[in-house]
């Protein structure tokens, strides 16, 4: 393993790789900090660029990207009220609030921070289970993997509380669109209605572009006459606002909100469907229930350091499942693996036994670009970031557009593409529209073949002999740990119900 992680650093202090993490770093803190664009959005955009580029300036690129965004988010939350991401929506809750007692600068420090030491623990987090999980995955068979998929849908629709009917509908839209193609087992076409375009089944990366990128393009179009940054900026007074760190005192009072946030955080990025945003409202109301002392949504600064920390916590451990077996935890980890299909990578095993340097470098670039992100992060915010928000959402709209165009075109340098970006970007718009979560249907659709030719595999395998699946250890684990998902949090809920009917 010494060796492995040798060669992974080697690959990543070659100049691409640390070119590609440098960029990556700026580009996301300034996307970040851009109201109506995020992470996914971006490396939505820009991963069909990757095709010409060398793997490690590739790889670096979008590590820098996913890792920054979420701390640039906080920048507008904070100072206008307006999350520049999902995950940045909880920290507006008293970040703001503390900006307007003048001590915006304490705000965007107290952020900064946290996320720079939920970044740093999720990166370690992915630098020590990566290796391992990749390891007991060569143990796995067809049935284990079969019921791997199981255990991912099973955890979406467990985590999915309220929304458990929409979550559905969503995983069932995704498995309808892994559907089209071609028959793994018979060879005949399914769903393409005669388009030889469709035989191959619908790209994950046109999909991705129209469900992030032509979405927020409608969106940003609603948002057209609405003048609330204009507004907020001014009340701003157009000042630069200085990022002031926490001192040794504060940060020892933040300790214990950073250590619960960084374990929900770690926790949910590691389950595949769970997401940033189950995890900042886990460690925001955690923060409330430790600190009853304290007024939350006042300016509360573990309210800042809560939110922020999980967000990244998020980030590093979303790539475990992911490149240890090959299952996405989030739609960011998805566009990952869109990106190392592109490379010639598969994840699993066979990305740390095949190609090591590449494996290792992924991994230690997390952790890289999390060390880099706090200097910029404070360099970036202290001096360009209201220069950024001033900019025009028409001349942003425009650039997304002709990125998205161009990117889903050179794919496969066909027409059809864009018309499947239209599509999605639909699809995206109405799932928002209606609050359907777009992540079990990425899940699905990625997660939807996997299971099927599993399924195929170990039908064959057992003679069709359904018992297979509990009657091998490892199976049968995840079996139970997929019905737990789902029975637990159903319990759950019907105490809850118990108890307000009993108040009532």
């Amino acid at each position: 393993m010494l060796n492995n992680i040798v060669a992974g650093l080697g690959a990543l202090c070659s100049a691409p790789a640390l070119i590609g993490i440098l960029l990556g770093t700026i580009i996301g803190l300034m996307v970040g900090s851009l109201p109506g664009l995020n992470d996914s959005i971006t490396m939505a955009v820009l991963m069909p660029m990757t095709f010409g580029m060398d793997t490690e300036l590739a790889m670096g690129l979008l590590i820098g990207i996913y890792c920054a965004s979420a701390c640039g988010g906080s920048i507008p939350a904070i100072l206008l009220k307006i999350p520049g991401t999902a995950s940045a929506s909880v920290t507006a809750f008293d970040g703001y609030p503390m900006a307007q007692q003048g001590r915006a600068g304490k705000a965007l420090g107290i952020a900064t921070m946290s996320s720079w030491v939920g970044g740093m623990v999720s990166a370690i987090v992915l630098l020590t289970l990566c290796p391992f999980l990749a390891q007991q995955s060569l143990r796995f068979g067809p049935p284990e993997y079969f019921m791997l998929t199981v255990l991912g849908f099973a955890s979406v629709v467990g985590m999915a509380g309220e929304n458990v009917g929409k979550s559905i509908i969503a995983i069932a839209f995704g498995l309808l669109i892994g559907c089209i193609g071609m028959d793994p087992q018979t060879g005949s076409a399914r769903f393409t209605f005669g388009n030889m375009y469709l035989q191959d089944g619908i790209s994950l990366v046109p999909m991705l572009i129209g469900l992030f990128g032509i979405t927020s393009i409608m969106e940003l179009f609603e948002s057209f006459h609405g003048n609330e940054i204009i507004a907020a900026l001014k009340e701003q007074k157009n000042k630069m606002t200085k990022v002031e760190l926490p001192n040794w005192k504060e940060s020892r009072e933040l300790l214990p909100t950073w250590a619960q946030s960084t374990v929900i955080g770690n926790i949910i990025g590691i389950i595949p469907g769970a997401g940033m945003i189950m995890a900042i409202f886990m460690a925001y109301n955690q923060a409330v229930t430790s600190n009853p002392d304290k007024k939350f949504g006042t300016g509360v600064p573990q309210g800042i350091a809560a939110p922020e920390c999980a967000n990244n916590s998020v980030v590093g451990s979303s790539m475990v499942p992911l490149l240890s077996l090959g299952i996405p935890g989030n739609s960011s980890s998805a566009l990952f693996l869109s990106a190392l299909t592109i490379q010639g990578l598969r994840t699993g095993p066979a990305l740390f036994n095949n190609t090591p340097d590449v494996a290792y470098m992924i991994v230690l670039g997390f952790l890289l670009s999390n060390i880099i992100m706090l200097p910029l992060a404070i360099g970036y915010t202290s001096l360009f970031a209201t220069a950024v928000l001033r900019m025009k959402r028409e001349i942003l709209s425009g650039i997304v557009i002709v990125l998205c165009v161009t990117g889903a075109f050179a794919v496969k340098n066909n027409i059809f593409n864009i018309y499947v970006i239209i599509a999605f970007g639909l699809i995206g718009y109405f799932f928002n529209k209606f609050h359907i979560p777009q992540s079990p249907l990425i899940l699905a659709s990625i997660l939807g073949k996997m299971m099927e030719s599993n399924w195929i595999q170990s039908m064959v395998f057992s003679h069709n002999n359904l018992a297979v699946f509990v009657t091998r250890p490892l199976s049968c684990a995840l079996l139970v740990i997929s019905l737990a998902f789902i029975v637990i949090p159903m319990i759950k809920s019907a105490k809850d119900k118990k108890k307000g009917v009993a108040k009532a």
